[in-house]
């Protein structure tokens, strides 16, 4: 069955006749202003999206999926997704910024990522990427989207709707910024569902002591360490938790200096 996704206003929405049909289907968003300073959050995703933004430098044909934070209940969607976008964009990298389903959709969100991993390989060649170079970022909430998958890539989640869900939705590499709700096992040992082995892709790891989820950032790795699968963590002393790239935090200051480091050593693998 012949399919793709469809491409409005240079919005990709990811699901076959997943196109809002009015105005009052679009996504509804609010700002607030927070410890970080003004935040927009998108508060309804009804139509799963992606936006692709290419590199302002000359590309490395490494593609990044961009998962950002909000308790799986809203998206910080410029804390956590364009300015993150934009400084990726300027390492060389092409970015897909997804708009996962929200509010209370994990299953959704779970396989919103899926698809847009195996749309992003499938049409690799479009945006000058190796296809086995094609990664996930995500921040608290995108951090658990983004361990998910990258665990679960060989469940099946939901039914095929077209050729692309034949695609392989492994990430190839995967970076996890303050991640959350990886604990939720007995004991805040690993969560459940994920299901841990050698067959993880490489992984980057970055949390504070003082974060309340940063027992996430530990138990993962302690999994990852002893299923053999490579993997770098940073636990600096204090920070926080939902600061993204933005300046007067010294961990918002640290965690991108040592990711694009990490990212230069394993995307070349």
């Amino acid at each position: 069955m012949m399919s793709t996704f469809s491409d409005t206003n240079g919005i990709k929405y990811i699901w076959p006749n997943g196109v809002p049909k009015t105005d009052e289907d679009l996504e509804r968003s609010i700002q607030t202003k927070e410890k970080v300073g003004l935040i927009t959050k998108i508060i309804e995703i009804k139509y799963p999206s992606f936006t692709v933004y290419k590199p302002t430098i000359k590309g490395n044909n490494v593609g990044i999926i961009v998962c950002p934070g909000g308790g799986y209940s809203i998206l910080a969607i410029d804390l956590e997704g364009t300015e993150v976008a934009q400084w990726l964009t300027k390492l060389g990298y092409t970015v897909f910024l997804l708009k996962y389903s929200v509010p209370n959709k994990e299953l959704e969100a779970l396989n919103d990522l899926k698809r847009t991993i195996r749309i992003v390989r499938n049409t690799s060649a479009k945006y000058n990427l190796n296809k086995n170079k094609i990664g996930v970022l995500g921040f608290s909430a995108g951090g658990s989207l983004c361990a998910r998958v990258s665990t679960l890539f060989n469940k099946e989640t939901y039914t095929k709707v077209d050729e692309i869900d034949a695609v392989s939705c492994r990430p190839n590499f995967t970076l996890l910024i303050y991640p959350a709700y990886l604990d939720q096992g007995e004991n805040n040992s690993i969560t459940p569902e994920l299901e841990i082995s050698k067959k993880i892709p490489p992984m980057f790891i970055f949390g504070t002591v003082d974060d309340v989820y940063g027992n996430s950032s530990l138990v993962m790795t302690k999994a990852l360490k002893e299923a053999e699968v490579t993997v770098e963590l940073h636990f600096l002393d204090e920070g926080g938790h939902g600061y993204g790239l933005r300046k007067g935090n010294r961990a918002a200051e640290v965690w991108p200096k040592l990711a694009e480091s990490w990212l230069k050593r394993i995307h070349i693998k």
